[in-house]
Order: structure tokens, then C-alpha cells, then sequence
């Protein structure tokens, strides 16, 4: 006979998992609503909360196994974020600052570890130098502020990041090699085995993850297994480099690296890997680091509150030179150089791990046969008291300048009063997805509207045929709320999907136009394509009608999966009045997916697009001079895993060649198993007095 139980045991500290796992989630849910009164920043407010319910406070929960694995799972999905969300254009292109503040941020403390811990506390040189390591170190801690403020593609961001890994690289070899020492494990083979191992994993994580995941991602389009394959490889890499000697904080920030243009920052998936980080695990990371404070160790003798005093100052004073001189030599303004800062003070991951080696290394005994540690307990306890206060100081300051970047930063991202309103017709619903997906990758989400089109004939709509339409639209609004962005769903009952298409255009106020690429027929021979079955009757009838940039995109295979895109751009283009935006538009693409961007144009045409050169243009140009009517040979260069954008044009346009009424069909017949997108930009004098009549 199966029976219920009827009571809860009740005890302190709380062992119930349920009771808990409540527990903590009403923690991460209540801090917000009552640090936001106070002032106190979020990641603070964790700290202290699990400050009070942790063992040294009313011992409400212990730091058990449980506890130690979800805080170092979200201390591992810092650094996988910060690698995933960093852009690669931008890494480039600062990789000497982020070089030169890794030093910086290195050289500094390691001296005045050295200093304090040889001539203020009396340290061995060791002990001194595995101090110096201890300051150097630093945790991303205040990182999720930038992203929620959608700043961490700020050059300051950037810098702070590389630097952080290059310190934390050199922190932890320092650790390696002081404690080989202290042991005397430092053979003649010691620095090959390190570099060796060192070298090896990084090569196997950057070199052989990416090549994976696009062979995953490109086959399985499931979101769940997308997110568990991000996982594993968050894991993998972490438990790689552990096995190399290193941290796993660093082999989760180089996966993150890894599969940065494989996710990219628009995308349903970077969605769900920021929300669930955000919900769950840097929470768990953050409370399992206020279980860490002890106040007791205040009052367990002077010589850890001296220890403490002296940590305290010197990683501080050591972090800010640090930030001052790296905005010093790059012209950085004041609240950037405060971001820095307050990024870079903060001291957890490796600084534990540090401290931990350091205590549990025994160099000798004393007469009474006590243990000889190369760091004491004093410095253990300082260690705790040092992470509240410089997690304290870095949260405050980040949130402070962060919150003027992020408002400073908008001002002249575009001018005011513009905005792009992207209107996507749906008709099959295979191609929702694919449809959605680059309405958004091409428009930058602070100035986007979505729209989705359903139309139906006025006149003979049937209830199967409403019902199918709410189901797309439907459809098409969860591919975009995937993605953390809002679609406006239309259903139009007007005489035709062209008139339907043409007034909503009028009437949102329009600027982009994705349409699917029409379905050919199962038992239609490649040779037998022509541009009319290719594209249809909707689509030329629509390009009459409207005058917007207009992408035609046939999807085989996702965008974030893409190697290369190849524009290609018929001569003249440049004197369309449409040519400034789709260039944009796929420079923006091309720079959140990391992929690489070729453009074909003419030597007019290629001197035009470079004739404003772009900190962030990556784009490579490639010149050719009247191709059009060799297709072969202008199209000679596209491979697997590229996508094709070729720029139309109208007819009787300024840019407009014969050669164009043959590319869709040829497109179709030999480059039908690649994305390919029929790009026709915005042209003077079209739309407003054509009309189509059916």
C-alpha cells in the first residue's frame, strides 16, 4: 500500500533538496526587487545573500558539492559569454591593447605582491611571489552587467577581456611554476610538458571545436540539442585545458571563442544561452561566492585584518594604475577607463585558485611538528575578505560607467528618427524560419520592427485556409520571440498577396522586404528552369510595385553556419540611391555571423566602397571588369558553405544589365544546394507609379 508523507523534516542547515533549491530561486528572484530600492547592484546583492544564508552566516544552506558544482558551472559560463559575445573584428583589431593591459594588469600587482608580501609582511620569496600571482589574477565578475546593458562590443569591453585572459594566462603559469618549485617537481622537462600542453589544447579547442560545431549545426536543427551541443562544448573545453594544468576558466572562454561566429549575437540560440546563464547559473556562481565570507576572520587576530589591509590596498591601487595607464596610452575617456577598472578589480576564480595551492602546499614543519604552508591561513582568510571588498568596488563602478557608456553610446549610432521596419510575406511554411532569421541578422535590434504577412483572398477564404495562416504566423512569431525580439503578426484579406504586400509596405512605412525563393516543382529537370518558374509571378510583380531593399533568399542551410559571403555587384551600382543601405546591411550581417565578406565590383564601384574605410570592415574586394555576360566565370569562385548575394536591379535602371534576366534561373540550376540571395536596392523613380493589375 503506497502512502504519502505527511511531513517535512525541518532541520538547519536545510538538507531537503526541494526546500533548498526553493530557497535559493526565491533568493534569485526577491534580490532585484529589493537591492533595486536600495541602490545596490544585482551582482552585489547575490554576494551578500549568500553571504547571510551560507555557513558563516545563519547557516541556512551549505557550501556542499552541490552548491561548489552550479557555482562553478556559472563561473565557467562567465568566460564561455564573454568569449561567445566578443567581436572578433574588434578582438583583431585591439589584440596589441588587450596585450598591453594584460601586462599591465600583470606586471603591477605581481610587483607589488612581491614588494608587500618580502618588506611589509615578512614573506619568503615564494610565498611572495605566489602573492604577487594571487594579485594579478581577476574574475569577469561585473560581466553580466555589460551584457545586459548591450555594450560588450565596446572597445573597452574588448580590451578588458583579452586582457583578462592574457593575465590570468600568465597569474596561473606563475602558480604552476612557483608551486613546481616549491615542491621540486621542476625537471628539465617541466617547461616543454607546460608549453607543450598549453599549446596543444588551445590548438584543439580553437582548430577542431568550430570545425564540429559548423558539421553540427548545419545537420541538426533542433534547438534543445543545439544548446546541450553548446554545453558539452563549454564543459569540454574547461575539462581540457584542467587536464593541460591550466584553469578551466581559461579553456571555457577559448570555447567560447570557438563557437563565437557559429552562434551569432541576433540569434535564437545566443538567446537561450544568455537567458539561461542569467537565470541560473551565474546566480548559483554568485551566491556560492558570498558562502565563501567568513566575518569571523575580522576578529580571529590582527594579523589577518594587517594581511587583509595590506591585500586590499595593494590589488586595488595595483588594478586602478593598471586601467589608468592602458587609458592613458590609448586615449580612452573617463568612464571607460572606470569600466576597465571596475572589470578588471574584482578577484575570485583564479584568485582562489591560487590562494587554495598556496595553502594546501606544505614546504615544511616547524619544531612542534605544525604544518609549514607556503601561504598561512591569515592570508586565506584576507583572500575571502579581499574578494567581498573587490567585488564590491567592481560591480559599483562598472554599473556607474556602464550605464553612461550605454547612454552615451546610442547618440551617434544612427541618427534620430530613423528605424528599420522589415515586412516578411509568408506563404510556405518551410521557409519561416529561414525568412526570419535574416530579416533579423541584416537589422541592428535597438532600431528594428518585425512584421509578418499572411494574405488571403478576400472573397474565398475558407476556415482550413484562415486556420493554416494563423498557424505561420504563428510560427513565424516564435522563430522571432526565440530570438528575444517582438513580431507584429498582419493577416490581409485583399485580392491578391501583390496588392496586399504593396499596401502594408505603404503603410508600416517599410524599409526591407524578405520573400522566399519560389518552390520549383519535385519533377522539374534543372535544365528546364527559366526565371519565370524560378521566380514565379508574385515576386516581379511585387519588385514593380514596391520600391524598398528586397532581399529574394533561398535557404539551404542556416546563416550562422555560412563560411563566406560573396556579393556580387553589377557596374554602376554605386549611383542607386539604395546602395548606401543594403551595404550596410550586409556589412552587419556579415559582422555579427564573423563570416567572411568578399565583394566582386568593378574598380568605380570597389574604390566607391572604400572610399570611407571602416574600423570594422572586414570585407576583402575583389576587381573584375564586364563579367556579366560570362557567368560562369563571374560566379567561378563560389564553393560549399557560401552564401551568393547578387545586387539586381530593375529594369531600365541605372544599373541594370542585360545579363540579370538569365541569374536566377542559372542560380537555380547549378547553385541550388548553397544559400543564394537576389538583392534589389532601393532605385529612383520605382514603385510609386507602376502598378499591378491582376
Amino acid at each position: 500500500m503506497l502512502t504519502l508523507a505527511t511531513h517535512t523534516a525541518f532541520t538547519i542547515p536545510i538538507e531537503d533538496p526541494i526546500l533548498k533549491f526553493l530557497l535559493i530561486m526565491a533568493i534569485i528572484l526577491g534580490t532585484p526587487l529589493l537591492l533595486n530600492k536600495l541602490k545596490i547592484p544585482y551582482l552585489l546583492g547575490l554576494i551578500i545573500a549568500g553571504a547571510v544564508i551560507g555557513p558563516y552566516g545563519l547557516n541556512l544552506v551549505l557550501r556542499d558539492s552541490s552548491i561548489i558544482l552550479s557555482g562553478t558551472a556559472g563561473m565557467l559560463y562567465i568566460l564561455f559569454m564573454a568569449g561567445l559575445e566578443m567581436d572578433m573584428a574588434d578582438f583583431k583589431r585591439n589584440s596589441l591593447r588587450s596585450l598591453a593591459f594584460g601586462l599591465y594588469t600583470y606586471i603591477f600587482p605581481m610587483l607589488f605582491g612581491v614588494v608587500s608580501g618580502l618588506f611589509i609582511l615578512g614573506y619568503s620569496l615564494p610565498s611572495a611571489l605566489l602573492l604577487g600571482a594571487l594579485f594579478a589574477s581577476q574574475t569577469l565578475i561585473a560581466y553580466p552587467i555589460i551584457s545586459k546593458l548591450g555594450i560588450t562590443r565596446d572597445k573597452t569591453v574588448t580590451i578588458a577581456v583579452g586582457g583578462t585572459i592574457i593575465v590570468d594566462i600568465l597569474a596561473l603559469v606563475t602558480l604552476t611554476v612557483v608551486a613546481g618549485m616549491a615542491s621540486g617537481e621542476t625537471d628539465g622537462l617541466f617547461w616543454y610538458r607546460l608549453a607543450g600542453s598549453i599549446v596543444g589544447c588551445s590548438f584543439v579547442i580553437l582548430w577542431l571545436f568550430p570545425r564540429i560545431g559548423h558539421w553540427f549545426f548545419k545537420r541538426c536543427s533542433d534547438n534543445v540539442s543545439q544548446y546541450v551541443f553548446v554545453l558539452v562544448s563549454l564543459f569540454l573545453g574547461a575539462f581540457l585545458t584542467q587536464i593541460a594544468g591550466l584553469e578551466p576558466i581559461i579553456g571555457a572562454f577559448l570555447a567560447g571563442l570557438a563557437m563565437n561566429r557559429l552562434i551569432p549575437s541576433t540569434s535564437p540560440l545566443m538567446n537561450r544561452v544568455e537567458f539561461v546563464g542569467n537565470a541560473i547559473f551565474i546566480p548559483f556562481f554568485l551566491l556560492s561566492v558570498g558562502m565563501l565570507i567568513d566575518y569571523r576572520a575580522i576578529f580571529s587576530g590582527w594579523e589577518t585584518l594587517e594581511v587583509a589591509a595590506v591585500m586590499i590596498v595593494m590589488v586595488v591601487l595595483s588594478k586602478y594604475i593598471a586601467a589608468a595607464l592602458t587609458a592613458k596610452s590609448f586615449r580612452l575617456s573617463g568612464d571607460q577607463r572606470r569600466m576597465l577598472f571596475g572589470l578588471s578589480v574584482a578577484h575570485v576564480a583564479g584568485t582562489l585558485a591560487v590562494v587554495m595551492v598556496g595553502y594546501n602546499l606544505i614546504i615544511g614543519h616547524t619544531e612542534s611538528g605544525e604544518p609549514i604552508r607556503l601561504l598561512n591561513e591569515a592570508v586565506l582568510n584576507g583572500t575571502i575578505l579581499m574578494i567581498f571588498v573587490t567585488c564590491t568596488i567592481s560591480t559599483f563602478m562598472t554599473q556607474r560607467a556602464a550605464h553612461k557608456i550605454a547612454i552615451d553610446g546610442p547618440q551617434t549610432d544612427r541618427p534620430v528618427g530613423t528605424g528599420e521596419h522589415v515586412l516578411i510575406p509568408i506563404s510556405h511554411p518551410k521557409t519561416v524560419q529561414e525568412a526570419v532569421g535574416l530579416g533579423i541578422a541584416v537589422t541592428k535590434q535597438k532600431h528594428r520592427s518585425l512584421y509578418a504577412l499572411r494574405a488571403l483572398d478576400n472573397q474565398s477564404a475558407s476556415d482550413e485556409e484562415v486556420a493554416a495562416a494563423e498557424k505561420m504566423l504563428h510560427t513565424a512569431s516564435e522563430a522571432s520571440a526565440s530570438a528575444g525580439i517582438h513580431m507584429h503578426s498582419l493577416m490581409r484579406y485583399d485580392v491578391n498577396i501583390v496588392n496586399a504586400i504593396a499596401s502594408v509596405v505603404r503603410e508600416r512605412n517599410i524599409t526591407d522586404l524578405v520573400l522566399g525563393m519560389h518552390k520549383m516543382p519535385g519533377d522539374t529537370a534543372a535544365h528546364h528552369h527559366s526565371n519565370s518558374a524560378v521566380l514565379g509571378t508574385t515576386i516581379p510583380a511585387v519588385l514593380a510595385r514596391t520600391n524598398v531593399t528586397t532581399y529574394i533568399y533561398r535557404a539551404v542551410q542556416p546563416l550562422s553556419t555560412v563560411k563566406r559571403h560573396l556579393v556580387y555587384i553589377p557596374p554602376r551600382a554605386e549611383m542607386e540611391p539604395g546602395f548606401e543601405t543594403w551595404v550596410l546591411r550586409i556589412r552587419h550581417l556579415a559582422h555579427d555571423t564573423g563570416a567572411k565578406l568578399i565583394f566582386f565590383a568593378t574598380e568605380a564601384t570597389t574604390a566607391y566602397l572604400k572610399r570611407k574605410p571602416r574600423k570594422s570592415d572586414i570585407a576583402d574586394y575583389v576587381c573584375y571588369e564586364e563579367l556579366w555576360d560570362n557567368l560562369d566565370k563571374l560566379f567561378g569562385e563560389v564553393r560549399t558553405d557560401d552564401c551568393a548575394w547578387v545586387v539586381m536591379s530593375r529594369r531600365d535602371h541605372i544599373s541594370y544589365n542585360a545579363a540579370m534576366h538569365r541569374i536566377p534561373a542559372y542560380l537555380e540550376e547549378h547553385f541550388h544546394h548553397i544559400n543564394h540571395i537576389l538583392l534589389y536596392p532601393i532605385q529612383a523613380g520605382s514603385g510609386s507609379e507602376k502598378r499591378y493589375f491582376n
